[in-house]
Order: structure tokens, then sequence, then C-alpha cells
């Protein structure tokens, strides 16, 4: 929905850069859909800043909440040392069965530090370490076997969602959020992999131009593609090579254009099928 380009030595938790991010999003969402918003973020979005602008955003028209990484510090592994075993419940999949060796609990009892916003809960995963986390683990989790995360959020209770005040569905929710980086991936298959110019002013066309094209794609999937089973989630390049880049002939004849696909070409049918779509939602309106 939006994405802002910086200078490489640009800091990470740099929260004016997230809130014009985080404006220029908000400002795309129709005016329908603005009274019920999440905002999921990963680790650099836990800044004093950005919590209470999103805390602030709260109107009586408008509710919204947010999910965020935090960064684990000394203060935080002290709490986590004072769970008892009876805390931890074993954490759920994104389908809501069981995920063995995975166990979430609720910390915001436990770690209160001063200066967050009020009703601010921090929920705590733990998983065994595999090989390529061994030689970052802390002193705390070499001591205890296991590599913990921890998520901020505000969210006591959604209105008609049962279970939504449970740490194993809050966790769930902010794990969701990691299909931000296949829009990433996707972005970099767009164009975004190698900015093209030394110039910051082409660069930021070429970005806004990429942007662009990922949109397009992924609202023409949305759109008309929804239930192609193998176009539905494809990747660009499958994308070009069955859709984009179609082996075909547009012919003039008696006033009208004709748009003629090789008969052999085994997602023509697909193609047709998007093309009735759009053109009945142009109709729409």
């Amino acid at each position: 929905m939006a994405m802002e380009l910086r200078e490489g030595n640009a800091g990470a938790n740099t929260v004016a850069d997230h809130l014009r991010v985080l404006d220029a999003a908000l400002a795309q969402i129709p005016r329908s859909s603005q009274a019920k918003i999440l905002v999921r973020v990963d680790g650099a979005g836990a800044t004093h800043g950005l919590l209470k602008r999103l805390q602030a955003l709260n109107t009586t028209r408008r509710t919204v909440r947010y999910t965020v990484g935090w960064t684990i510090t000394p203060e935080d592994e002290r709490a986590i040392a004072r769970l008892p075993e009876a805390a931890w419940e074993t954490s759920l999949r994104q389908d809501g069965e069981v995920q063995e060796g995975y166990f979430v609990a609720e910390l915001t009892g436990l770690n209160t530090r001063e200066g967050w916003p009020k009703g601010m809960r921090l929920i705590v995963r733990r998983v065994k370490p595999s090989r390529r986390h061994l030689g970052k683990l802390t002193a705390f989790e070499q001591k205890t076997g296991w590599r913990y995360s921890i998520t901020a959020t505000d969210i006591r209770h959604m209105g008609h969602i049962a279970g939504t005040h449970q740490v194993q569905f809050l966790d769930v929710l902010h794990r969701d959020h990691a299909e931000v980086e296949d829009r990433v991936r996707t972005n970099k298959a767009m164009g975004l992999a190698n900015l093209p110019s030394k110039s910051w002013e082409t660069n930021a066309s070429w970005m806004l131009t990429a942007n662009l094209a990922a949109d397009l794609d992924a609202w023409l999937r949305l759109l008309t593609l929804h239930d192609q089973a193998d176009l539905a989630d494809a990747e660009p390049d499958t994308m070009r090579f069955r859709l984009y880049h179609l082996p075909a002939r547009l012919a003039h004849h008696a006033r009208r254009r004709h748009l003629r696909i090789e008969r052999t070409w085994p997602w023509a049918h697909a193609f047709t099928t998007s093309w009735k779509r759009i053109n009945n939602l142009t109709a729409a309106t």
C-alpha cells in the first residue's frame, strides 16, 4: 500500500519514516473499510512514537489495533524466568492445528516497563533453537535451552470473534505478518531487486512504477483468477510466462479487433476468463 525509498544508512527504528509510511497506507484505505483496522509491524516498529500514534488513531468511529515485534532485553529475560511452567501453552498453526514443540505464554503482568501505552500486552513464544540460531543465542537462552520472541499488542478482545483474547490466537495473528516477506519478494521480482540509477529521483520513480506493477498483478489475481488454482497465488515469473507474455495476435477485421490466441496454449481459458471478468467489473463501475 505504501513504500518509501530511504538512504542506505537509514536506521531501522526511525520513527519519522514509519509514521510517513503509516499515514500513506491509511490514506489508501477506502472510507467504507476504515471502521476496524489492524496494523502489524516487525520488531522495528516497537517504538514509543509509533505505538502512541496508533493508539491516538482510535476514535468513536474507528478502532485501530496493533501487533508489533519486540526486541528482548535483559529485563524481559528476567520476566520470562519468573514464568511458571504451567503458564506455557502449546502454540497453534495458521489452520488452528496444534504446533508441537512451540509454546506461548502471557508476559504482561511480569513485565511493566514505564513509558509504553497503557493496556499493552506482551506475548512470549519459545521454541527449541535450530542449528543456524545456535550462534545467536543470549546467555539466558543458552541456559534455558529455548529461543524466545515477544509480540506486543493492544488487543484485549475483538467483538464477535471468539477466542481473540487468548495468547494462541494473538500469536497466530502476528505470525501471519510473515506474508509481508512474500510481497517483498514479489516486488523484487517486479523490478525492485536492482535500482537502475545513481539519481535519487530516478530510483524513486522506478520504485513507484514497480509498486504499481505489483499492485496490478495482485489485484488481477484477486479479482479475476481467484478460482484458478495454479494462478491465484502464482509468482510474477509464472504470470509472465502464462498470461502476460501470451502468444497471441491482434487482428483487425470489419472495423473490429480480434485477439487470436494459439489453440495449444494451456492457459488460454484462464486468460479469456480473466478478460471477461475485467470487462464485467468495468461495466459495473
